[in-house]
């Protein structure tokens, strides 16, 4: 088992690695739209999904994987009323490549955040 810390993307905020590599696969953990550095964009959806999306793609490119190796992810919404405006910009962000996915809407999320997203992909 390998643990991932890219600083392309924000540290963890409590007792968990941003990713843990085991068996050829990449298990992320969520992410929220904390930038690099810690600062937390408050915007609105699309601001934040902009924010997770690219978060994701940094620790995956850390872990040797990327979108087009992602096989699931997960998507916790603070409000199902945004589930159109990230899927536009997961759309963009996975292009053709569509892995299995589940979306659940949930009372709170860390920071207060709108939305956070994690995944499972292959590595190299």
């Amino acid at each position: 088992m390998q643990f991932v810390q890219t600083s392309k993307a924000p540290s963890a905020i409590g007792p968990y690695s941003q990713a843990v590599i085991a068996n050829g696969l990449v298990y992320t953990s969520g992410q929220i739209a904390l930038t690099p550095e810690g600062v937390m964009l408050e915007e609105n959806i699309q601001v934040q999904t902009a924010q997770v999306l690219s978060n994701l793609q940094a620790v995956l490119q850390e872990a040797g994987s990327d979108f087009n190796k992602v096989i699931k992810t997960t998507i916790f919404l603070a409000s199902m009323d945004d589930f159109v405006a990230v899927n536009e910009l997961y759309a963009e962000a996975f292009g053709s490549h569509k892995p299995a996915r589940s979306t659940v809407a949930v009372k709170t999320l860390p920071k207060n955040a709108l939305v956070e997203i994690d995944a499972i992909a292959l590595i190299d």
